[in-house]
């Protein structure tokens, strides 16, 4: 049908909640939105569903979160009897609607027998990703969006790992999603009946703690904490998400008692008033606690986004506070767990780092320099799950550290997604380290540089929203596949890793296999070393632009960034 049918049909629902019928109502002689809404469904793949929260098939609404739970039962109905028995863990974000749409996803379960352990009130996805683990149930379910803008909400499944629903699974939910052919006659248990029948348990305390006791043995110098860290000024935000309560507790439980909460931002606001974009990598989110780190001459300002997986952090140069990018944060977190395990011995001959392809080689040079292995997955945290995974089924590898650049890190694999508040309490322990010696984090990065090159790094969004985005973000990763660049800013391409086709191709033409998942992923890799990566965004209607390069010094690795971002810039925008 297209698009009016679509919104006709809905329209003339008779069950269709209120809200939404004015919605609809409003849209009625607005085809550009009605358009939006209704000319297609929300894409489901194997990182879920995201949307603008409203009236439609394109939307986040109760009905799409009812077709995305009936896929998944539909598809738990076909499983053996005790994984099927074993449930799903449910939980949410501080967004609109995320509550509603977590209960509404328990009563799909149920209509299917299907038991749900919802937890009683928000918390972080690293939490939910964990109590499938310690719960033991099959799958999980995350309603959030993460770091995007108060008009969005979003689902993610996870799989019986407790990591995000490995790609053969989640192709076989996809096709029973698409397989519902009436969203209003799925059947929806209310949540009395539920609890009557024994398919819905609460839960909270009974997992916060085994997940506190979990993030405690993150900590590598307990002695640290108690002489240094203890007095180490320190100011967190948890952009008005979920991150406040388990942070505080995982600091405080830890011996820092120094921190102050970014008050404005403590509130779990679906408007996020202080700040449009929640994102800790965008400087805005920073400004709060910059006034109060200026007042306070604070150590380090931390802040997570606002389902916790994600960690930004301003650390103080002598002149002001600085943002430190993704990369620079990993980097400085594994030099620092590779050398107090070296120091203490613990440092395995089989230790592993795992890394997405776009994110930095400065964190390669330290895995190398201390004898540990570098694994490259590619872009989605899942892929470093997978890895965690082979490594305990086959004993290959021990995990020491994984992240990617959009700011997610993974200190211990008990949760199997990247995980914040991990995150917070291991870079306070980093800063706290560096403290003893009368430096700063910002010092610390400097001291890498020094070390083992100036590497420079940078990503670039661009946007294609609207009805036709989803067609010309395709155009323009298929312009770049046939019209392949030989070189950038004069450096010549060396090989071109093309993950979609499964195959690098070298400058003389021969070709070898990658064999990874297949993903639409192409990355240059250019004669000097630099490394140029475009991809469309697999939450976000945006392709990626990606670069990666290094020099002798600050300055020239700068004019590298920007000399390959022009010629990017240049060959993306010409006819």
């Amino acid at each position: 049908m297209g698009y009016q049918e679509n919104y006709q049909r809905w329209a003339d629902e008779a069950t269709l909640i209120p809200e939404l019928k004015q919605e609809l109502a409003a849209m009625a002689n607005d085809e550009e939105t009605k358009e939006e809404a209704f000319a297609a469904p929300m894409a489901f793949g194997t990182a879920g569903m995201r949307g603008i929260i409203g009236a439609g098939i394109g939307r986040m609404n109760i009905y799409t979160v009812r077709q995305a739970t009936e896929g998944l039962a539909r598809f738990m109905d076909t499983l053996p009897a005790e994984q099927k028995a074993a449930g799903v863990a449910i939980s949410f974000d501080s967004r609109y609607e995320s509550e509603n749409f977590a209960h509404q996803a328990a009563g799909v379960l149920g209509a299917h027998g299907i038991k749900s352990f919802v937890f009683d009130s928000l918390r972080p996805t690293p939490e939910l990703s964990f109590a499938v683990r310690y719960l033991k149930t099959y799958a999980g379910i995350m309603i959030t969006a993460s770091h995007n803008p108060k008009q969005y909400n979003g689902y993610k499944i996870y799989g019986p790992d407790g990591g995000q629903m490995p790609p053969d699974e989640s192709d076989r939910i996809t096709d029973y999603v698409r397989s519902v052919e009436d969203v209003f006659a799925i059947k929806v248990v209310v949540e009395h009946a539920l609890r009557d029948k024994q398919l819905e348990t609460l839960i909270g305390e009974d997992v916060d703690q085994p997940y506190y006791q979990a993030v405690a043995t993150v900590t590598i110098d307990p002695e640290l904490i108690h002489t240094i860290g203890k007095d180490m000024s320190l100011i967190y935000s948890p952009l008005h998400g979920t991150g406040r309560i388990p942070a505080q507790m995982v600091l405080r439980n830890a011996g820092f008692e120094k921190y102050e909460l970014v008050l404005k931002q403590a509130i779990a606001d679906p408007e996020f008033p202080t700040t449009p974009f929640p994102n800790p990598e965008f400087a805005q989110t920073f400004d709060l606690a910059i006034e109060m780190g200026k007042a306070s001459h604070a150590d380090v300002l931390i802040a997570t986004d606002p389902d916790a997986d994600r960690l930004g952090t301003a650390v103080w140069t002598g002149e002001g506070y600085q943002l430190l990018t993704g990369n620079q944060i990993a980097s400085l977190m594994l030099q620092y767990i590779l050398q107090a395990r070296k120091m203490a011995g613990t440092l395995p001959k089989n230790g592993a780092v795992v890394k997405s392809i776009v994110s930095t080689e400065l964190a390669t040079a330290i895995a190398k320099d201390y004898g540990v292995t570098m694994i490259n997955v590619e872009t989605g945290f899942k892929f470093i799950g997978d890895q965690i995974k082979h490594f305990e089924e086959t004993g290959e590898h021990e995990f020491l550290f994984g992240f990617e650049e959009s700011y997610g890190y993974l200190i211990k694999p008990f949760v199997r997604d990247k995980d914040a508040i991990q995150s917070t309490l291991l870079l306070a322990e980093v800063a706290a380290s560096y403290k003893r010696e009368g430096l700063t984090l910002w010092d610390g990065i400097q001291a890498l540089y020094n070390k083992y090159g100036h590497f420079a790094e940078k990503t670039v969004g661009v946007d294609f929203e609207g009805v036709d985005g989803a067609k010309e973000m395709a155009a323009l990763m298929t312009k770049f596949r046939e019209h392949q660049p030989s070189d950038f800013a004069g450096v010549k391409v060396a090989s071109v890793e093309d993950y979609k086709a499964q195959q690098i191709t070298k400058a003389d033409g021969s070709t070898t296999a990658i064999d990874m998942p297949v993903s639409d992923v192409l990355k240059y890799i250019l004669d000097d070393g630099t490394w140029i990566a475009i991809r469309p965004s697999g939450t976000e209607p945006k392709v990626k632009f990606y670069v990666g390069t290094s020099a002798g010094s600050k300055d020239d690795a700068a004019k590298k960034l920007d000399a390959f971002e022009a010629a990017l810039t240049a060959f993306r925008t010409e006819a």
